[in-house]
This record gives structure tokens, sequence and C-alpha cells, in this order.
């Protein structure tokens, strides 16, 4: 069993890792979705569909008046300016706080393999940040690509 204290310091190794990345949407955490993640396709993205994301799903709800969008089962996300795909069971989008949450089963990989699995991710659009906690008695899974800072100012990771 783990103590509080490295449950914690889990918790913040994988927050500043995944800061690091500044991943777009957040990610995974033990055991695959029921549908795994695929990378995105590099192509081009027309100005017209800059920004734009795609959401597949069992079924789907918003709320115009609290301002919160809820994908429920087998939800695929696809983000093409960031080349990047997440699946899980449940997202959730907070507009009014800049929120993404994805719970369950929740795998999220880019088209250059970069990939972080976790029961429940959490991730903030204002500050680029986000938090992955694992599936109980289990941890996060994630896989970097790591550069030199000469390389990472040539080529930017993740968003």
């Amino acid at each position: 069993m783990h103590s509080a204290a490295s449950h914690r310091r889990r918790r913040l190794t994988v927050t500043a890792v995944l800061s690091l990345l500044a991943l777009a949407i957040p990610h995974p955490g033990a055991a695959q979705s029921a549908t795994p993640a695929k990378p995105v396709v590099s192509s081009p993205v027309s100005a017209a569909d800059a920004g734009l994301v795609s959401i597949e799903s069992d079924t789907q709800q918003a709320d115009n008046r609290t301002g919160v969008v809820t994908a429920i089962g087998n939800v695929r996300i696809e983000y093409p300016d960031r080349h990047m795909v997440a699946t899980s069971r449940q997202a959730q989008y907070f507009s009014k706080e800049g929120r993404l949450v994805l719970t369950g089963d929740v795998d999220v990989i880019d088209a250059d393999g970069q990939r972080i699995r976790a029961e429940r991710l959490v991730y903030r659009l204002d500050s680029e940040r986000l938090l992955a906690e694992p599936p109980a008695g289990k941890q996060v899974y994630s896989r970097l690509r790591l550069q030199s800072k000469a390389s990472a100012a040539a080529k930017p990771l993740l968003p």
C-alpha cells in the first residue's frame, strides 16, 4: 500500500511531466478504452477547420445555461490541429471554466506516439496544464519524447 506522501509525490510528478508537454487534451491511465486511441494522420489543416475538434460518443448533451457539454460512452475526440486523439468512457467540457475532464480508461496519443493513460484526466485550457489520476491501486502511464533545449526550440513539443 502506498503512503499518502508517496501518492502526492506520484501525482505531482505526473503533473510536472504533463505540464512540460502541455498536452492539448488530457489523457489516460490503465486499461485501454473500448475504442483504443489511434494517432491522427499528419495532414495539413485548412484555415476553415483550424481549432475544430471532433467528438464521437454514444450520447452527447449540451446545457447552454451552464455551458457544460457531456459525451458519454465510447468517447473519441480528434484534435487535428495538435495531431492528437483521446478516448475515454466520458468527457465533459466546462466552457465557462475552460476545463476538460475525461474519465474512465482515458487514453491520449499523438502522431509521434507520445501517449498518456489514466483513469481521470483534467485539462485546463487557459494554463495548458493537466492532472492525470490513476485507477485505484495502479499508476498513470505516459510515453514521452524528451528533447534537448536546442531541439525543443526548433520543434516544439505538443501544445
